[in-house]
């Protein structure tokens, strides 16, 4: 049974957001991903990182935090 990898990007300012999750996704390649994020900016460029790296990303929004689940495409 695999957990699956969650990054708290909370409270972060660009760029380091989309750097620790492309570090997460370097150091865990295909696994899904679960990124916590309370900015719409930092959001955005993470939904463009994955998306330039082959992931598709699904985003949630809640009381203004949002929910990235970053997924390999098949």
């Amino acid at each position: 049974m695999s957990t699956q990898l969650k990054v708290d990007v909370r409270g972060l300012s660009c760029p380091e957001p989309v750097i620790r999750v492309k570090k997460a996704i370097e150091a865990n390649p295909g696994e899904p991903l679960t990124v916590l994020c309370d900015s719409f900016v930092s959001a955005e460029n993470i939904r463009r990182l994955s998306g330039s790296l082959g992931y598709n990303c699904e985003t949630t929004e809640n009381n203004d935090e949002f929910v990235l689940t970053i997924t390999k495409k098949v």
